[in-house]
């Protein structure tokens, strides 16, 4: 018996490579495959002010982080000393992961899929927190959304934002590309 492993293909990335690219094509009369805008990054971030006075924050926020990404996440620090919020340089402030390649799609469909949906009173995302150039930023109130987080561990409810870092030149492309993607946004 050979020893390979058989890799397989996210779910997500089958569906933008067989449906995605051709209606936008389609939709944006693009005269090559590789003009068709795609999903270059995800960027999570939670921004923890608290941290200042209780260091633990942080660890927590970055174990949680973690398990939500499927990658580990990395502290942040504060570039600046601020007086007036007891800040010094070089403090961790925050947490952020960076996925690409599979770890991205992955994330991406349980993110549209499970958490989105989870939201309470959820009408659907805003189509309009595009930044003028086709990437999409999201905010999230709680980290709870996430199957991954167990409920009865959680100390501190903490919110998070997600960047969506497309290949897009414009935000009408970019919608369009998050639509085709399951993107639940409102009408």
């Amino acid at each position: 018996m050979s020893n390979q492993v058989v890799a397989r293909t996210p779910r997500l990335k089958g569906q933008y490579k067989s449906a995605g690219v051709n209606s936008l094509t389609e939709e944006f009369k693009y005269e090559n495959p590789m003009m068709v805008p795609k999903v270059e990054k995800i960027t999570i971030n939670m921004g923890l002010g608290e941290a200042v006075g209780n260091p633990n924050v942080v660890k927590t926020a970055v174990e949680e982080l973690t398990v939500i990404a499927g990658q580990r996440a990395v502290a942040t620090r504060a570039k600046n000393s601020i007086a007036g919020f007891k800040l010094r340089q070089g403090m961790p402030i925050g947490c952020m992961v960076t996925l690409r390649g599979d770890r991205m799609w992955e994330f991406l469909d349980r993110l549209v899929t499970f958490a989105l949906p989870r939201v309470r009173d959820f009408k659907g995302v805003s189509p309009k927190s595009f930044d003028g150039r086709g990437n999409y930023n999201l905010g999230l109130k709680e980290q709870l959304i996430f199957n991954e987080i167990d409920y009865d561990k959680v100390d501190k409810v903490k919110g998070l934002n997600i960047t969506i870092v497309t290949s897009a030149t414009t935000d009408e492309e970019g919608r369009a590309l998050l639509r085709n993607l399951g993107m639940p946004f409102r009408k």
